[in-house]
């Protein structure tokens, strides 16, 4: 990290303000060679100081933008490096040009989260708090905005370090009568050792529980909206976007491309696509768009199947609650402001009652008790707590469970009154599993996964 790095670390296009930013050792250098103050002389040895003036290309002694600068020094920074913001106009040519200069004064365009990456080496935060840093950027509701920023503060990691240095302390006292077999000292005791290995076990169990809540909030689900053509999906959908999103109209089969939105249920990002309607067709156009409504179904996980309570139940009803009777779904019966000629005792007896919901869209009838039913299918309980550990990446839940196998491999040898040697193999294993979440133990492949999900700029 002999290099300095430098980006654009606000969305392209026109904004008020666009913000170029350095970071490493040359920061100050390529700052002082383009920058001309307006007031008085360039004084980069405060830190967090801003200064008003121009950047100047210093060949032509072009005027490139009017901009203020914000000095930042080491190790008080994102980076623990120098770090340079220059705020310049939004439009796409001024910050170019600047990012352009900067480049040509010795800069290396950034690599996506290479500033976050530069933060985890120099050791500001750990990989679990650099996970949280992408978290808290793609947040879609309050509830992942506060899980995130509850990561980044350390929660998940104090846990996890905490369950670490308690692996540890028991390894120590293992490798204690490795060590000194022959001296005349108090040995941990195997039943000692086997309590304190499934006390271990216990608390990796509590964190791990909490892995599949934790992708939901921060990730979101996939939704669908299925049914026949004109049982009012698209109403759906709107309905719960509380705004005209797709097309309405009393024709079947006007849905051909499927539409996709975000919706917050409960805190919950439900990622919502409405899609065409499911028939008996001959029509070319209508078949292609009934395959990637299956090819939907396939990928959700949660489908809502919308049926009219005006009319009786179809044939093509059937099959779909039949595709679907193997995963997480809600029968929506739709349209209850008109007359019911839908058969409620079939239904029961097709899903059970549990599973089904009775809205209007149209006029926005119950379209609470729906929400309620979504959060419960999807979680199996009631409204999620921002609790301050979750686990929240696939990664972080498969390194949890690595380290409760190692775990159980100790205990059973305990149990067993194996050699030490042999218990000592695993906590060691169990202790590296762990290394991985925090980053004492990841490997460079972890990393660059991890940072390559970043934009670039952060």
């Amino acid at each position: 990290m002999n290099d300095t790095i430098v980006a654009i670390s606000t969305p392209r296009g026109e904004g008020g303000i666009g913000i170029v930013r350095l970071s490493g050792p040359s920061s100050i250098h390529i700052i002082k060679s383009i920058f001309q103050p307006h007031y008085a002389q360039f004084d980069t040895t405060q830190s967090h100081k801003i200064t008003y003036g121009h950047i100047i290309n210093p060949d032509t002694k072009e005027i490139i933008d009017e901009v203020l600068v914000n000095v930042m020094l080491a190790p008080r920074t994102y980076t623990k490096e120098d770090v340079i913001e220059i705020n310049c106009h939004g439009g796409s040519i001024p910050i170019s040009k600047v990012l352009e200069l900067t480049i040509k004064m010795g800069a290396r365009l950034s690599e996506p989260g290479e500033f976050t990456k530069r933060a985890f080496l120099n050791g500001r935060i750990d990989l679990a708090q650099a996970e949280a840093v992408a978290d808290i950027i793609r947040a879609k509701t309050d509830l992942s905005l506060k899980v995130a920023i509850s990561q980044l503060e350390g929660h998940l990691s104090k846990e996890i370090r905490k369950i670490s240095s308690d692996i540890l302390e028991l390894l120590a006292s293992i490798e204690v009568s490795i060590d000194f077999p022959d001296e005349d000292l108090d040995f941990i005791s195997y039943d000692e050792a086997s309590n304190r290995a499934k006390y271990i076990i216990d608390e990796l169990n509590r964190i791990l529980a909490s892995a599949e809540e934790g992708r939901i909030i921060t990730e979101g689900i996939k939704g669908v909206i299925v049914g026949r053509p004109n049982v009012g999906k698209s109403s759906l959908f709107n309905a719960l976007l509380k705004e005209k999103r797709a097309i309405v109209t009393s024709i079947p089969g006007t849905t051909r491309d499927p539409i996709e939105e975000f919706i917050n249920i409960d805190g919950i990002p439900l990622k919502l696509t409405d899609t065409a309607g499911i028939r008996e067709t001959d029509n070319i156009i209508e078949i292609e768009s009934i395959d990637r409504t299956m090819a939907y179904l396939d990928q959700a996980d949660l489908i809502m199947l919308v049926l009219d309570n005006s009319e009786l139940l179809t044939e093509d009803d059937r099959k779909i609650i039949s595709y679907i009777s193997d995963k997480k779904f809600v029968l929506i019966v739709n349209k209850i402001d008109l007359p019911q000629a839908i058969d409620t005792d079939e239904l029961i007896t097709l899903v059970g009652e549990n599973h089904i919901v009775y809205i209007s869209a149209i006029e926005d009838t119950d379209l609470k008790t729906l929400k309620t039913l979504i959060r419960d299918v999807i979680i199996n309980r009631g409204p999620i707590q921002a609790d301050p550990v979750f686990v929240t990446k696939v990664w972080q839940k498969n390194a949890i469970q690595r380290a409760i196998d190692s775990m159980k491999y100790a205990q059973s040898s305990i149990n067993s009154q194996m050699p030490p040697e042999l218990i000592a193999v695993d906590l060691r294993g169990a202790l590296k599993s762990l290394g991985e979440i925090t980053g004492e133990s990841a490997s460079e492949e972890i990393l660059d996964q991890i940072f390559a999900r970043f934009c670039i700029g952060k």
